[in-house]
């Protein structure tokens, strides 16, 4: 537990500031992902690709739990880990791995990335309102200027558009799942180290998605090319970006740390300008400008 004092502001507002930018550098990381990915010599299913990045982002925490811990205390913390917590937020992560890319290959990339980034910050906000927690009038603002920023950016890119109501059902069924894990993995990070709680849910998520990702995909085929893009998205992607996400939600709201996780696009979007060479329409720049200024909200609405 933290022994700054609550009652000044100015040492109240350092945790968040903190969780802040914890959350932001995770999704930076979570932004390399596409561009990593176009790296790929195309042979991998892309649900081997999110089931593989789960099981090496749990390999990467198994290495650094028990490095950090040491073996005896890492067994320990887990035994004492709240497991039905951390079991449904382990389901959450490979549905929303295993949905997002289902979804994107029945939608298109620009259908299905705005439907799950847009969606999960507004599933996240629900339902911590159904819960009882009742995000303000800042934190809605800035999302929703933020998740709008987010759609127009993604649309501006370019790319083609499909229509499809079983890959839209499936997007937004990433986003609610994404938020749920959120929920779930703030809770955890509460009672536990985001080292050992990470540990258990991409265990428990990489266990439930390598057998999907074979009876959708049939039999693992990859080049040595595919496994070290895997390796990447696993443990930069995937094992760092989620220790920080998990270690920024210990002092922000789940909500807001869902909407933080909407500077994904942002650094998406500028890596295709600089690495891939992509040129796209003042739409684009528009949405870009939009999602930064709903960041900015968000922010402001956390540390006050």
């Amino acid at each position: 537990m933290s022994t700054i004092p609550t009652s000044s502001p100015a040492m109240s507002s350092v945790q968040p500031l903190r969780g802040i930018l914890l959350v932001l550098c995770a999704g930076i990381l979570w932004g390399t992902t596409g561009t990593a990915q176009s790296f790929s010599d195309g042979t991998l299913s892309p649900y081997w690709v999110g089931a593989l990045r789960l099981g090496v982002a749990s390999l990467f925490f198994l290495a650094y739990a028990g490095a950090t811990n040491g073996l005896p205390h890492l067994g320990r913390q887990l035994a004492a880990l709240n497991w039905r917590h951390a079991i449904w937020a382990g389901a959450c992560v490979a549905t929303y791995n295993l949905t997002f890319f289902a979804g994107v290959k029945a939608t298109g990339v620009a259908v299905g990335t705005a439907l799950t980034i847009g969606s999960g910050p507004i599933w996240a906000g629900l339902l911590q309102l159904m819960g009882g927690a009742r995000p303000g009038l800042g934190w809605w603002t800035g999302t929703l200027l933020a998740v709008g920023g987010g759609v127009l950016l993604v649309f501006g890119r370019g790319d083609a558009l499909q229509v499809d109501l079983l890959g839209i059902a499936l997007c937004l069924t990433s986003g609610l799942t994404y938020a749920i894990y959120t929920l779930l993995n703030k809770k955890l990070v509460q009672h536990s180290e985001p080292a050992v709680s990470t540990l258990a849910v991409f265990t428990v998520g990489a266990l439930l998605a390598l057998p999907a990702a074979a009876f959708w995909a049939g039999a693992l085929q990859i080049t040595t090319t595919g496994w070290l893009v895997v390796s990447f998205l696993g443990i930069a992607s995937t094992g760092i970006a989620y220790l920080l996400f998990s270690t920024g939600l210990r002092s922000i709201s789940a909500a807001t740390g869902v909407s933080l996780a909407l500077m994904e696009p942002v650094t998406a979007f500028l890596l295709a300008l600089v690495v891939v060479g992509e040129r796209p329409g003042a739409l684009a720049y528009a949405g870009l400008a939009a999602l930064l200024a709903g960041l900015a909200i968000v922010i402001r609405a956390e540390t006050r």
